[in-house]
């Protein structure tokens, strides 16, 4: 009695074949995820530069602003004090 082989070369080789052609398929599909996913990722980024915009402000320059509005409201200050004790004055004395 011969012994006969349980599996042919030829089923071996059609077995290595589907099994590589499922692997080829399920990294496709993987990669189509992936490409996917980062799609959406980029997109909500994209989103939230354009919601937040880069700052162009600083400090210095800020304190600057600052500065200069404070020194004309201080004159404004000033040179309506002025006007009001001329007015009084010219009240009282005339």
């Amino acid at each position: 009695m011969s012994q006969s082989p349980l599996v042919t070369r030829s089923e071996l080789r059609k077995r290595k074949e589907e099994q590589e052609r499922l692997a080829q398929e399920q990294r496709e599909a993987a990669e189509r995820a992936y490409e996917k996913r980062e799609k959406e990722i980029s997109s909500v980024y994209r989103k939230e530069l354009k919601k937040n915009k880069p700052v162009t402000k600083s400090r210095s320059s800020e304190r600057a602003k600052q500065k200069e509005r404070g020194s004309f409201l201080n004159k404004a200050i000033i040179l309506v004090l002025l006007l009001l004790i001329v007015v009084m004055l010219a009240v009282f004395f005339i």
